[in-house]
């Protein structure tokens, strides 16, 4: 019978439950293969105030995710794949959506960045984060995510009351081609 990276790391496993349980209750563990959690990540977990318009963008819940352990965890990070919405098929081959080959979220700007003892906490903020950034690129108002995410960075915060590129408003053009570098 194979082991189990909780089995070989039980206090690992015992951390992760206990605070991904704390900040994210919507979560639940799973089991199978080398473990994971299902569920939906809240709408805004980030410490500044929710942004007004955030709930018309990205609606009433957060990011449905399925977050996908490897027996190699803790050493390497746990894939996230984004369940509800899902990128679009192109988004896979445009590094501009931040979306793997696989159809995992990219989190993380390199593999040194996670140590092992990172907590997949953080990775799960990022992840609640890309699904704003989402909804920014898929109303056209970003030409691309950021590259260090919007979880303590509030430069996008007033894109979400804006209506979609294109529309009447001409403020979201320009923030749109302000924000993507042009």
């Amino acid at each position: 019978m194979p082991v189990t990276w909780w089995q070989c790391e039980p206090r690992r496993l015992k951390r992760d439950q206990e605070e991904v349980r704390q900040r994210f209750p919507d979560l639940e563990w799973q089991n199978e293969g080398a473990g994971g959690w299902i569920g939906h990540l809240p709408r805004w977990p980030f410490a500044r105030p929710e942004p007004p318009g955030l709930v018309k963008a990205i609606g009433e819940r957060g990011l449905l995710v399925a977050v996908v352990y490897g027996h190699a965890y803790p050493m390497v990070p746990p894939a996230i794949f984004p369940d509800d919405p899902q990128p679009p098929l192109i988004a896979r081959t445009d590094q501009r959506w931040h979306v793997m080959g696989d159809g995992s979220l990219c989190l993380l700007q390199d593999d040194a960045t996670w140590t092992g003892r990172d907590s997949v906490v953080e990775l799960l903020l990022k992840a609640a984060g890309w699904r704003v950034e989402f909804e920014l690129m898929r109303r056209g108002l970003i030409g691309a995510m950021t590259i260090d995410g919007i979880v303590d960075d509030d430069q996008l915060d007033h894109l979400l009351g804006q209506p979609e590129a294109g529309e009447s408003n001409t403020t979201a053009g320009t923030d749109a081609r302000l924000s993507d570098g042009a």
